[in-house]
């Protein structure tokens, strides 16, 4: 059956190919939910059926909440483990929930350990009995397994599918070992050597096991040297460990050293691009951030945030009333200073991105904190110094009113000063308390910015004698 591609018009024609650019354009997707609509499943399956998997998930995503269910019916069939595998959480857990026990159990079936286990542990405990009564005992006992660790964690994220054998075995007998074997996994990079208490005692890449005779024992050619990943790891220590030393697979082990699964790099891959992506939403406060979210949930994670950004503007109104006098008497106070808090703002956020970065990828520890507030003191310094010379001399010439300048050049030095601690000072002390920096660092900095900003700036013109 061929492809579809879109032409200029817009009208759908078939080729041997669709371009990557065209699968799911929105006359494509019109095209297939029309169809659907229409009850014409024949010309809906016909268009869906070449796509890739996770085209097809992507598919299921730009589809409109309400025209999923029947758009899944039109392409049942072709709903498999992969797809799954590949879909937005919340579009996989609307439409599993649309499937009875029987179906999910067969899906999951069909995919390695790590995604069955995605799919399942999302969902209701009772569903999840179902499903696991309905599957078969030996897939049943490697979820079960999996869900027993806790969440996040590489217990969670490994697979249970690998090579293993016996360090005294040699490159003949593996190679009949792998030729023979038809159920064995057949996405792997390496052979892992265990001990006679399964135990691993080294890897053994493919490439050197098809250039190496079959009379070299297994022993002599693995490397021995290798990174194992303890099966309560949490997921971004594993994508840490994986980024550090560059690996395509490791071992994973239980608490008495015996093997028990694998991690592969395209697992690690996802890991780093939801914490990252994760790390980034929590900073503003915007939750999980996914346009697939109920609206709902999103409004739970957000407005809290809201709420607590409310009372630190509070506490900067407070401060401003503080010097309601001092303003009035000279108006230019009122126009600058939300320059003062805004750029202190910036910098915080700047300072605060970086230390944020820095916890995440474990580059700040105990053992260069002192040197990392050290570093944000000097880079504070000397923005400071920089922004407070450009914005005095430019209110010195707009006002023509030197001191004017002299201060709102001190206060913007301080408030930098301030935001640059803050930055550093905040995520620190809150990972220092086994709370999450991403959270709640924003709101704090931004108060801190705010306040110091408005009360150096007025507290210095009152002070200096700039307001008679």
């Amino acid at each position: 059956m061929s492809d579809t591609e879109l032409r200029n018009d817009g009208r759908l024609e078939d080729e041997h190919q669709l371009d990557a650019d065209d699968r799911l354009r929105p006359e494509f997707v019109d095209a297939v939910l029309d169809a659907v609509e229409n009850g014409d499943t024949e010309e809906a399956h016909r268009l869906v059926e070449p796509l890739h998997p996770a085209d097809i998930a992507d598919l299921f995503e730009l589809t409109p909440d309400e025209r999923r269910a029947p758009l899944a019916a039109a392409v049942a069939d072709l709903l498999d483990g992969d797809v799954f595998a590949e879909m937005n959480d919340y579009v996989r857990e609307q439409l599993i929930d649309a499937l009875d026990a029987r179906q999910v159990a067969d899906i999951a079936s069909e995919l390695d350990t790590d995604d069955a286990v995605a799919i399942i542990e999302d969902m209701d405990a009772e569903d999840q009995r179902e499903v696991l009564r309905a599957m078969e005992p030996d897939d049943r006992a490697a979820i079960e397994e999996a869900l027993s660790y806790p969440e996040e964690s590489a217990g969670r994220l490994m697979q249970r599918e690998l090579i293993a054998v016996p360090e005294h075995w040699t490159i003949g007998d593996t190679i009949d070992y792998l030729r023979g074997h038809e159920e064995l996994t057949t996405d792997f990079w390496e052979v892992f050597v265990v001990d006679p208490a399964h135990k691993p005692v080294g890897t053994c890449a493919l490439s050197w096991i098809l250039r190496t005779p079959r009379s070299i024992s297994m022993a002599d050619v693995m490397q021995r040297e290798q990174t194992l990943i303890p099966v309560d790891m949490d997921q971004e220590e594993v994508a840490l460990r994986f980024q550090k030393y560059a690996l395509i697979s490791a071992a994973v082990v239980d608490g008495s050293g015996r093997l028990v699964g694998m991690i592969t790099v395209d697992d690690v891959v996802h890991i780093i691009q939801e914490e990252a992506g994760e790390d980034a939403l929590l900073l503003s406060g915007a939750g999980e951030g996914d346009i697939n979210e109920p609206v709902v949930d999103s409004y739970k994670a957000r407005v809290r945030w809201l709420i607590a950004n409310l009372f630190t503007a509070l506490l900067a109104s407070f401060i401003i009333s503080m010097f309601e006098t001092t303003i009035e008497r000279m108006v230019a106070l009122a126009t600058l200073m939300p320059i003062v808090a805004g750029v202190g703002g910036n910098a915080g956020t700047q300072t605060l991105a970086v230390t944020v970065r820095a916890l995440a990828t474990n580059q700040l520890t105990q053992s260069n904190t002192a040197r990392a507030i050290g570093r944000e003191i000097r880079v504070a310094l000397l923005n400071g110094v920089t922004v407070a010379v450009v914005i005095g001399v430019g209110v010195s010439i707009v006002f023509g009113n030197p001191m004017l300048g002299g201060v709102i050049a001190a206060a913007m030095m301080t408030n930098i000063l301030v935001a640059g601690l803050a930055g550093v000072l905040v995520p620190v002390t809150l990972d220092r308390f086994n709370a999450d920096p991403a959270v709640a660092s924003s709101v704090f900095v931004t108060m801190t910015t705010d306040s110091i900003g408005f009360l150096a700036f007025l507290g210095l013109a009152t002070a200096s004698g700039l307001v008679g």
